[in-house]
């Protein structure tokens, strides 16, 4: 009798993993639902205008996008998505760069509405000394005020 007592009372060596599963589970869910709610890009109002949408050439190539926001600073997309800040010789280094691996790459150009016309200009002829051939502009369709 005494040894069946010893055996009931001795202490378990394993870990109970369950609550660690548990865990892991929430914060994985938390993650997914909170993930597509973080954007990261440069906020850009856009000027806008009656233009016709233009389509890309079929290439496989994600355009390269050039931001300028209102405060004039500039910002480079390689088409990856994460719009990183340079100034005028970083933008030029990073077009050369990515036309030297892929020269038909698409260039864009977007600035907000509010920026002075000379800072796009200089962004411009960044683009063009690192031989961009054309820069497309980006804006946003006319919003038609008699309609509200």
């Amino acid at each position: 009798m005494r040894n069946s007592r010893r055996a009931m009372r001795r202490p378990m060596a394993e870990i109970n993993v369950v609550p660690y599963v548990d865990v892991s589970f929430v914060l994985l869910v938390i993650f997914m639902v909170t993930t597509p709610l973080m954007t990261q890009g440069v906020n850009v109002d856009l000027p806008q205008a009656n233009a016709e949408p233009q389509v890309l050439p079929d290439s496989a190539t994600l355009p390269v996008i050039i931001h300028v926001d209102r405060f004039g600073d500039l910002f480079i997309d390689l088409g990856d998505g994460d719009a990183e800040p340079v100034d005028e010789d970083g933008l030029f280094r990073r077009l050369r760069g990515a036309l030297a691996e892929m020269p038909d790459t698409p260039v864009l150009m977007r600035a907000d509405h509010a920026v002075a016309y000379g800072r796009v200009v200089e962004a411009m002829v960044a683009a063009q000394a690192a031989g961009v051939p054309s820069v497309g502009l980006v804006t946003e369709p006319h919003r038609d005020d008699r309609s509200r």
